[in-house]
C-alpha cells in the first residue's frame, strides 16, 4: 500500500479550521484600553457641549437686546424691572398688583405673540385666569448649561405658602449698585448707583448718563435660586435653592425674582460682588460657569470673568454715576 506524499491526514483539516477564541486577559486589555479613550475624549466632549451652552446664552441675551431696542422705539423708553399699580392710576411706592416683570413685557418682541396675547394684563400676574399660561417657558430665557431647568418653580411666602406657579428664567436685569427693593419710597434719587431697571421704573437711553455701552442691562442667574420671566407677587420670599452650597445666601424679598444688583448696598460699603463670586448671593448674577455673560445696554453681549476688578463692576451696573468703568 502506497501513500500520496504531499496529502495531509483528514484529520488535520477539522482542527485547523477551528478558531481561537479571545484570553480572558486580552478582553481586560481591550475593556481598559476603551476605558481610557473614553476618559481622554469626556473632557475634551464637556467643553464642546460648554461652549455651545455659553453660545446659546450669549444667543439669548442678544435676542434680548434686540427686543429692549424695539421696545424704547415703540414706548420712548425701557420697560419697568416689574409694574406696581396699573396705567392710570399713581406709582406705587411698595409692591402690588399686577407685578407683571420686564421680562413678561418683551414677549411680543421676542417672537411669542401668542403668549403675550394669553396673559390678562389688567388683571394680577398671578390670578387664577392667567395661571396656565404663566407656566410656560419660553427657551428664550434658558441657559442650557443651567442645573436648575425647571420647567417651572414655586413662588412661596415668607411661611413656605404657594403664592403661584411661574415658568423660570435663568436672567435677571440690573438692578444697580445699592438695592432698590429695600427701600419703601418711590423717589429713589437718595439710592446710590441705581441700574436701568426697578419697581415702575421708566429709564430711557437719555437717562443713562453713563452710556449704554458702559452699562449692565441683563446679565445670568442660575443654580443659586429660581428666577422667572413673568413677574413679582407681593410678600413672596426667594431662597437659595441649595443652603448648604451657599452658606453665605439668605432669602431675599420679592422683588429678586426678577431683578438682581451688584452691591455695595447701604450698610456694606465695599461688599461687591462680580457674578459667579463664591459668596453670591440669590440678589446677584450667577452663572454655570466661572464669571458670566451680560447684556450692555448697547445689545453687545460681554462675558465678565469673576476676577474683574470689583469697583469696576460696580460701576458697569450704575447707570449715571459718571463712574464709567473704561476697558474690561
Amino acid at each position: 500500500m502506497c501513500t500520496v506524499l504531499g496529502t495531509s491526514h483528514p484529520q488535520q483539516h477539522r482542527f485547523d479550521g477551528i478558531l481561537r477564541g479571545f484570553t480572558l486577559i486580552e478582553l481586560l486589555v481591550v475593556v481598559a484600553i476603551i476605558a481610557m479613550l473614553i476618559g481622554l475624549l469626556l473632557p475634551a466632549v464637556q467643553k464642546v457641549r460648554e461652549a455651545a451652552a455659553r453660545l446659546q446664552s450669549q444667543t439669548n441675551l442678544k435676542q434680548m437686546g434686540l427686543a429692549l431696542h424695539n421696545y424704547h422705539d415703540v414706548h420712548q423708553r425701557f420697560p419697568p424691572g416689574y409694574q406696581s399699580g396699573y396705567p392710570g392710576q399713581p406709582l406705587l411706592a411698595a409692591d402690588a398688583a399686577p407685578g407683571w416683570a420686564w421680562a413678561s413685557v418683551l414677549l411680543p418682541q421676542l417672537e411669542h405673540e401668542n403668549l403675550f396675547h394669553q396673559l390678562r394684563r389688567d388683571l394680577p400676574c398671578w390670578a387664577a385666569v392667567n395661571a396656565s399660561a404663566v407656566r410656560n417657558v419660553p427657551k428664550v430665557f434658558l441657559n442650557p448649561a443651567a442645573p436648575n431647568l425647571g420647567p417651572t418653580m414655586l413662588v412661596r411666602d415668607g411661611e413656605g405658602q404657594i403664592l403661584a406657579e411661574f415658568g423660570i428664567s435663568h436672567y435677571v436685569a440690573n438692578n444697580g449698585m445699592d438695592e432698590s427693593w429695600a427701600y419703601e419710597l418711590s423717589d429713589l434719587s437718595g439710592i446710590r448707583g441705581i441700574g436701568p431697571f426697578f419697581r415702575n421704573s421708566q429709564t430711557t437711553i437719555a437717562s443713562v448718563t453713563d452710556g449704554l455701552s458702559n452699562t449692565v442691562f441683563v446679565g445670568e442667574h442660575t443654580t443659586i435660586s429660581d428666577k422667572t420671566w413673568v413677574g413679582v407677587v407681593p410678600g413672596a420670599r426667594v431662597c437659595p435653592n441649595d443652603p448648604a452650597r451657599f452658606p453665605f445666601t439668605e432669602c431675599d424679598v420679592a422683588a429678586t425674582l426678577v431683578l438682581c444688583h451688584s452691591g455695595p448696598s447701604a450698610g456694606e460699603d465695599g461688599l461687591i460682588h462680580p457674578p459667579s463670586f463664591p459668596t453670591c448671593h440669590v440678589c446677584q448674577m450667577y452663572a454655570p460657569w466661572p464669571g458670566g455673560n451680560v447684556l450692555l445696554g448697547d445689545g453687545s453681549v460681554r462675558f465678565i470673568p469673576t476676577s474683574i476688578n470689583a469697583n469696576t463692576w460696580a460701576a458697569l451696573c450704575s447707570m449715571n454715576l459718571g463712574d464709567v468703568p473704561g476697558d474690561f
